[in-house]
Parts: structure tokens; C-alpha cells; sequence
């Protein structure tokens, strides 16, 4: 037998806890500029993609949509549709919170992987939290970001494109 216990009955602040998984990868491209969790970083390469091509910012707001069961960045945001080319990302996620604010709901924590060959990100990855942690309405010290090789495997090892993990955390406090 489970027995469910409400979280504020065992001391924990949160009465709902919800998750949300997000992923995204794109490709990259000479003569585009790259931007990571809303920071642009030096690289001979951008991402390609209909918007900015953020895939931090992309993955947050899918995990973002999914714990909300909200459906998905392209859903909300199509790639066909003209206003979201060129888009700066932030405007996803600033409206995937916005969405899980109405719904009585704010993150709780949000934990990013960046599956990336190159650029090296460990110099950029204080400017990656401080800028996610402002999108999302958090401390930085409830956003982790980490940047992972690919050990040389697969699209990232060959330096195709990038890909980013993301796992959030939505209470009502």
C-alpha cells in the first residue's frame, strides 16, 4: 500500500510538486552567433535554427511546458510561423513561466546539461546561471549548469551541433 502524504504535512513547504523533462539540439553555422542560456559566447559558430537557436533556453521552456502538461516549445512557438524568426529565446521562457504563474506555480529548481565537444563552457557558465536564474525568478544557487563532452561520439563529439538536458522543478511554495 502508497500512502500519500501532502508535503507541507511533513514539514516540506511545497503542497504540488511538478516536473518537466526539456531537450533540443541544433546544428551549427558559420555567420550565427552563439547564445547559451541566453548569454552569447565567442565561437566561430552559431546554432541554426528559427529563432536564436538557444538550446538552453529551448529545453527549459519544454521542461517548463511539460511539467505543466502544456505541450511543447514547437507547438507554442512554431518554427514556420514568421513572428519567431530570429527570436531571442527569452520570450519562451519569460511565457512558459508567465503560464506556470497562472496555473498557481513557480520553479522550485532547474538543473541544465550542455552536451557540448567545443566551445569550452566551464568560462561562461556563471553567466549562463545568473542569466537563467533571472529568466526563471530564482537564485542562481537553484540553477546547476554543467557542460558535458561527447567523449567524441555521435553528432556532438564530431562538433556537428549542440544538445542541452534539462530537468525543472514547478511548486505552488
Amino acid at each position: 500500500m502508497v500512502r500519500l502524504v501532502c508535503g507541507t504535512a511533513l514539514g516540506y513547504p511545497y503542497r504540488m510538486i511538478r516536473t518537466g523533462i526539456g531537450y533540443d539540439s541544433h546544428r551549427f553555422a558559420a555567420g550565427r552567433t552563439l547564445v547559451l542560456g541566453g548569454v552569447r559566447i565567442e565561437y566561430s559558430h552559431g546554432l541554426i535554427g528559427h529563432s536564436d537557436a538557444d538550446v538552453v533556453l529551448h529545453a527549459i521552456t519544454d521542461a517548463i511546458l511539460g511539467a505543466l502538461g502544456a505541450g511543447d516549445i514547437g507547438e507554442r512557438f512554431p518554427d514556420d510561423d514568421p513572428q519567431w524568426k530570429d527570436a531571442d529565446s527569452r520570450r519562451f521562457v519569460r511565457e512558459a513561466v508567465a503560464l506556470a504563474e497562472k496555473r498557481g506555480l513557480r520553479v522550485g529548481n532547474c538543473d541544465v546539461t550542455v552536451l557540448a565537444q567545443q566551445p569550452r563552457l566551464a568560462p561562461h557558465k556563471a553567466n549562463m546561471r545568473a542569466s537563467i536564474a533571472g529568466l526563471l525568478n530564482v537564485d542562481a544557487a537553484d540553477v546547476s549548469v554543467k557542460a558535458k563532452t561527447n567523449e567524441h561520439m555521435g553528432f556532438v563529439g564530431r562538433e556537428e551541433g549542440l544538445a542541452a538536458l534539462v530537468s525543472v522543478l514547478l511548486t505552488d511554495e
